[in-house]
């Protein structure tokens, strides 16, 4: 597996970690390795317990080559020690609660958030008899006013789904510090190239590699990057025991996807920003919500912390029932954009989110954190993920739905 012995650019950083030519072939591209078994050359314990980082390949849901060439790949460019890939984002969510929190303990979670994490937050952490607080992780008040004795972990994201919001991390690792507690965010959203989450003071930095990293819309992965000695608990805990591993295939595509990441980010970027300039400028769009426009609420927080804006839009079409007749006119009108849930493809995704049924279902808010959420959401947003297309095809079809 290839190790750079000197610093270089993203681009390289994402083409070569975590690749070298196959040893038994020559082969360039690295190749899939399917087997869940290893032949073993030495007598040895049947423990994952007696594992070590050089321990031999033994057995795929320990530890596979082509995985860990993408965990390999994730932590370049993370600029972090270790890293875990598992099936899913939300195994990934997980297994950050489960590896770190037991009975008794208490977690901060954003009170907005991707919703398997929302719900998992309010029903199911409570149930395992962990204490749970959601804010608005955009008011530091509010985070320092719910930390406890007993807060073992502080969950952020940014920017969180749907909404756009954004947290100030490096503020929020502060607290989290002054705590003793662990920081961990959801970085889909900004994708490794959006942010320095690390730099900002996130102990565990998450992905849905689902998203942006993979970027093809074609394999369902999570990750969690941080420190080896946290990731090695992680790895014990929530691959072993749990078992919720990322097949070697879904690895593979990911890891393909991951290479052109920092091309991507720069065309999603410059794509959104061209949509949501056009989008705040048209006259059944009442609100726009994007980190790159003057007009974010935190403009200048995105300017400190983003290196990359994203590709993640959303906006305002008016009331509830403005925004499911445009939602339809979607459906029936869109050519190039596919009316779809998920985010970060080469494809521009675009979906309707009403207020009413988020806060029923999964955030559950009220009193200032439901304002705060109807202050970027208001009854509705479209959340459009800006894929790669020519902007001004974009717009068009836009163009087309809204009219």
């Amino acid at each position: 597996m290839t190790r750079l012995n000197r610093p270089v650019g993203p681009m390289t950083t994402a083409i070569h970690s975590g690749e070298a030519p196959d040893p038994a072939t020559n082969a360039s591209a690295p190749p899939i390795h399917m087997s869940s078994t290893y032949v073993s050359e030495d007598v040895s314990g049947f423990s994952a317990h007696d594992l070590t980082p050089d321990s031999p390949y033994a057995y795929s849901r320990w530890a596979n080559p082509t995985v860990a060439g993408l965990e390999a790949k994730i932590a370049a460019m993370q600029g972090t020690e270790a890293c875990l890939c598992l099936a899913s984002g939300m195994a990934a969510a997980t297994a950050i609660f489960f590896t770190f929190l037991s009975a008794g303990d208490h977690v901060v979670v954003s009170d907005v958030s991707y919703a398997g994490v929302a719900e998992l937050a309010r029903d199911t952490l409570p149930r395992m008899g962990i204490e749970v607080s959601t804010v608005d992780m955009s008011d530091l008040e509010a985070v320092t006013g719910a930390i406890r004795p007993n807060t073992r972990l502080i969950h952020t994201e940014t920017p969180v789904n749907p909404i756009g919001r954004l947290t100030d991390l490096a503020a929020v690792s502060r607290l989290a510090r002054q705590a003793g507690a662990l920081l961990s965010c959801d970085a889909t959203f900004a994708s490794p190239l959006g942010m320095d989450a690390v730099a900002l003071g996130v102990d565990l930095v998450m992905h849905s590699i689902t998203k942006y990293i993979g970027g093809h819309g074609d394999a369902v992965g999570g990750s969690v990057a941080g420190p080896a000695d946290l990731i090695t608990q992680m790895r014990t805990e929530a691959a072993i025991h749990h078992g919720g591993v990322l097949s070697p295939f879904n690895a593979w595509l990911i890891s393909r996807g991951a290479a052109t990441l920092p091309l991507r980010m720069k065309a999603h970027e410059a794509g959104a920003q061209s949509v949501a300039e056009w989008l705040e400028a048209h006259s059944r769009v009442s609100k726009v919500i994007y980190p790159g426009l003057a007009s974010h609420p935190q403009a200048d927080l995105a300017a400190r912390q983003m290196t990359n804006m994203s590709g993640m839009v959303s906006f305002q079409v008016g009331d509830a029932a403005a925004g499911r007749s445009i939602a339809q006119n979607m459906i029936d009108r869109l050519e190039v954009i596919h009316y779809a849930v998920s985010l970060g493809h080469h494809r521009s995704l675009v979906f309707w989110m009403e207020t009413e049924g988020l806060i029923e279902s999964s955030f559950r808010l009220g009193g200032s954190q439901l304002e705060s959420y109807r202050a970027y959401a208001g009854d509705g947003i479209m959340r459009l993920s800006v894929g790669l297309e020519d902007a001004e095809d974009l717009i068009a079809d836009l163009d087309r739905a809204l009219s």
